[in-house]
């Protein structure tokens, strides 16, 4: 033990040092982006052509009118699921386009 102190998880770590990062929302922003295939799945991240933020609106482009239809119909759970990952509401709006 350096000084006297425990170690502390990484975990924890990680979340002190997000606390002090200026561009805090814009590095969530990018976590959620990097998750959005684990909570959406394999299937309809295959289906996604395009994926950005503009401002807190997430902005998806999809494959086919079928695929735009799914997102549009899940987009709240979407986005609450991408914000729980990231612990912060990064996400305010889901726009799915084709």
């Amino acid at each position: 033990m350096a000084f006297g102190r425990k170690p502390k998880p990484m975990n924890e770590l990680l979340r002190e040092f997000m606390k002090k990062v200026p561009q805090q929302t814009e590095l969530k922003r990018g976590m959620a982006l990097h998750l959005y295939p684990e909570i959406v799945g394999e299937r309809i991240a295959a289906a996604t052509k395009g994926l950005k933020f503009d401002g807190p609106k997430l902005i998806i482009t999809v494959s086919s009118e079928a695929w735009r239809f799914e997102l549009h119909a899940n987009r709240f759970s979407i986005a609450k699921r991408m914000n729980e990952k990231v612990g912060s509401k990064v996400v305010k709006e889901i726009i799915v386009r084709n």
